[in-house]
């Protein structure tokens, strides 16, 4: 297929292009690269600088495109906090002109990158995709809302849709500016022998996701029709602070821990249940937090 691949240079669109390379697809990444990097993108690759919100630029890259995976946006969940206009703006608004775009030109398959954060504090653990939509954050309402605005493309226009809510993705080819993600902060500041930066005491439950496995889910949700939504998770909670343990025993040593008391717009616990995606196309995470923590560890480790 040819297959756009929207915020491509990202951490998570960069592996996603590059598997697409590997199994066969012609792919082209629209990316304005203000959070991105040309370096992390397949040479295979075509790549247009450009945002969403930029008919002429969307319409450039459409053309000749049989499906689109939308990675574009923000991301950071304190920063929607402080700035929820923002977070509306540019992943909300910015979003409902680049599906404009696609459909004057008649590109009507798209795979959405949502979040668990659209569920908010579940009601349920693990987390099925019947779990209520009730973000805690501007972030999460942002991806909501675009949930809402495709599931309205699917009704009224024929729109096939499938929308990946991710857990909590980590891996080798994380450089966020500032990074806000816990693990590669966790494993930099060990490396580095500096105190680890904790929030919540690392009591808070989380489902991480190697970026492998989850770059895998895009490929294998290509062929589904109509509007679908999947939760990508591993399907096992973990507490943060477990993770830091975990870190320590493949390093062989500790280093301090730093208290950053409580964060506005977290949640306790959320994991994943992930039946529905593995019943349908088949796919499951494969690599083991450990495995994962070891092969990012190395990654930074090679900088």
């Amino acid at each position: 297929m040819n297959v756009l691949v929207t915020g491509g240079a990202g951490f998570i669109g960069s592996h996603v292009v590059h598997l697409l390379i590997q199994d066969g697809h012609n792919v082209t990444v629209l990316d304005n690269l203000s959070l991105g990097s040309k370096k992390s993108i397949d040479k295979a690759a075509k790549l247009i600088v450009g945002d969403i919100s930029d008919p002429q630029k969307s319409e450039e890259a459409l053309s000749g495109i049989d499906a689109v995976i939308h990675m574009a946006g923000l991301i950071v969940v304190p920063d929607s906090v402080k700035d929820p206009i923002k977070y509306g703006t540019v992943n909300v608004l910015g979003t409902i002109k680049f599906l404009e775009v696609m459909r004057q030109v008649g590109v009507k398959k798209i795979i959405f990158s949502s979040s668990a954060c659209v569920y908010g504090t579940p009601k349920n653990l693990p987390i099925t995709e019947e779990e209520p939509v009730h973000p805690d954050n501007p972030y999460g309402a942002s991806k909501a809302a675009i949930e809402s605005y495709l599931q309205t493309y699917n009704a009224v226009y024929g729109f096939d849709a499938i929308i990946l809510r991710y857990f909590n993705p980590y891996g080798p080819g994380e450089f966020h500016k500032p990074e806000t993600h816990a693990i590669p902060n966790f494993i930099k500041s060990a490396i580095n022998k500096k105190p680890i930066p904790l929030y919540w005491n690392g009591n808070q439950t989380r489902d991480f996701i190697y970026i492998d496995d989850l770059a895998q889910a895009h490929i294998d949700v290509l062929p589904q029709k109509g509007y679908q939504v999947f939760n990508i998770g591993t399907e096992h909670g973990v507490k943060v602070k477990e993770v830091i343990d975990l870190i320590f025993e493949i390093l062989g040593y500790k280093v301090p821990i730093k208290d950053l008391g409580k964060r506005p717009g977290d949640v306790n616990a959320n994991y994943a249940s992930s039946k529905k995606i593995n019943k349908i196309v088949g796919w499951q995470a494969k690599v083991s937090l450990k495995e994962g923590l070891r092969r990012s560890i190395e990654f930074y480790k090679s900088l």
